[in-house]
């Protein structure tokens, strides 16, 4: 069998959310943004209704408009018969995908979107799939990126396999050191960590926290995610400082399982975990 096909690079709801106009200029994301806003008023559309036709949310039409989210192939061609508009968005939606995401992130993204389970650890950072959109900006602004908000909106876009009727079943590895590194303001770092005790109370989802006491354990070496596929063999992530890898080379998948099954051993339980959580979002902890 091989591995998943990736391109691998080293008023009825009438109230509209308030959000500046992106300026087309700037991106293809707030590009498509911008014609999707402009084509609906044309239609004397509100969101609302725009969003009922679509299948989809008010506020996901809002984030769109706004630039704030990366659209998917199956909204654009929805957005396309909706508004009738002859596949404006189905074609517009690759190129912006193209430019929304980094090169090197946009393999990881396909292979997400395919998968039916992941394993991930995190050392340093709460991992991005569960990241609020707050704390997301926090980390991305200390890189001093001028598409931070193209970034933002890549990352928040790639959350929406969470959403699907049936997400894959995700296991999460954190180490207590990302616990202690907060991000933004005490009110949004409070908030990433309620997120995290909802995300681990899902039925499809699991959170474990290495505790601080664990000095030493296999994912001192960084980040990685195994990736699990109904019809393929399993892919291995490899995060690194500017750009990831994905291997599918049996030998390193296999190494990279015994680790993570390694790291859950060490790691609390997951009511230990969550209690831990929710004792650093309660200031028990530092």
């Amino acid at each position: 069998m091989t591995a998943p096909s990736v391109m691998v690079h080293h008023r009825d709801m009438t109230a509209e959310t308030d959000s500046p106009d992106p300026d087309p200029a700037t991106s293809l994301l707030a590009f498509f943004g911008s014609e999707l806003q402009r084509i609906r008023s044309e239609q004397n559309k509100s969101q609302g209704m725009l969003a009922r036709r679509a299948h989809t949310s008010q506020s996901m039409i809002s984030k769109i408009e706004a630039g704030r989210r990366v659209p998917s192939e199956d909204l654009a061609r929805v957005l396309d018969r909706a508004l009738d508009t002859g596949g404006t968005f189905e074609r517009l939606q690759p190129i912006v995908i193209r430019y929304a995401y980094p090169p090197w992130i946009r393999a990881l993204v396909e292979l997400e979107a395919q998968s039916t389970a992941m394993r991930v650890f995190e050392s340093q950072i709460i991992p991005g799939l569960l990241q609020t959109e707050d704390y997301a900006r926090a980390m991305l602004a200390a890189v001093r990126s001028d598409d931070l908000e193209e970034l933002v909106a890549a990352r928040m876009s790639r959350q929406g396999i969470l959403e699907r009727e049936q997400p894959p079943r995700m296991w999460y590895v954190i180490d207590e050191q990302a616990l202690q590194r907060p991000m933004g303001t005490p009110s949004m770092w409070r908030a990433q960590l309620r997120r995290l005790v909802k995300a681990g109370s899902h039925p499809r989802s699991v959170i474990q926290v290495i505790p601080r006491r664990v000095t030493a354990h296999p994912g001192l070496a960084g980040p990685f995610t195994l990736l699990s596929f109904e019809d393929h063999p399993d892919t291995m992530w490899v995060d690194g400082f500017s750009m990831g890898r994905i291997t599918v080379d049996l030998g390193e998948v296999a190494d990279g399982t015994q680790a993570y099954d390694l790291l859950r051993a060490a790691a609390l339980s997951p009511d230990e975990s969550a209690d831990l959580i929710t004792g650093y979002a309660e200031g028990r902890y530092s």
